[in-house]
């Protein structure tokens, strides 16, 4: 794997900040693995991530979606179920789908809940957590609007949050999608990450931009989108 990133990297200047449509090209020339790469964003910010108040995390709906179907698991009460199952949720359930969970079982990539179901939902806390499936009204996954968020979910929309050292990381799509998809999720992303400046963030705020697939080089692009 060493020599064949090494070859790979070979293709890219690392002094230049590419053109979008010129890294998509090259990102598809330098994904050599035997599956369906993912197509990773990486997004330095201008920020201080010690600061609570210079955090930036938020949701997007991609309009192209992830390249893969999520299986998405809802706690909920009466009438939301319902509303859930017709929105097209894998799993719902309430006290019987949290025993499900405390037993270790989880058959799903992402769960949602109602605000209402949070407390049941307490008792599990352990063993969603460090998973990072815990419901969290941040990400968009405690509602009452139950049904639009499954759908969204099941689309793809994607959660992000800066890291310790100020990037933001995300997934974009697969390197299978044409260029045109890819350019118009990757656009999508970084116009939501723009509108989630924080107000108390001064100066630049967009450091640099990268793209790369799972198994391939990064490649810096042009922020001026």
């Amino acid at each position: 794997m060493g020599k064949r990133l090494n070859e790979a990297a070979k293709l890219i200047d690392k002094s230049k900040n590419y053109q979008l449509t010129e890294a998509l090209d090259l990102l598809k020339q330098t994904a050599k693995a035997k599956f369906d790469e993912t197509v990773e964003i990486h997004i330095k910010l201008g920020i201080d991530p010690k600061q609570s108040a210079q955090i930036v995390r938020g949701t997007v709906t991609l309009p192209n979606g992830i390249g893969k179907t999520r299986r998405v698991a809802v706690i909920a009460k009466g009438e939301k179920q319902k509303e859930a199952q017709e929105a097209g949720a894998d799993a719902v359930g309430s006290e019987d789908l949290i025993e499900e969970i405390s037993k270790g079982r989880l058959d799903f990539d992402v769960l949602a809940a109602t605000p209402d179901a949070m407390k049941d939902l307490s008792r599990v806390a352990k063993i969603l957590g460090p998973k990072g499936l815990m419901p969290n009204p941040k990400a968009g996954t405690v509602t009452f609007d139950i049904a639009e968020t499954v759908k969204d979910l099941k689309k793809g929309r994607v959660e992000y949050k800066n890291d310790s050292f100020g990037i933001v990381h995300s997934i974009a799509g697969k390197i299978s999608f044409d260029n045109e998809k890819l350019a118009e999720n990757i656009k999508t992303l970084i116009e939501a990450v723009i509108k989630a400046k924080p107000s108390a963030s001064k100066g630049q705020y967009i450091r640099s931009i990268s793209l790369s697939s799972t198994m391939g080089p990064g490649i810096f692009i042009d922020s001026k989108l």
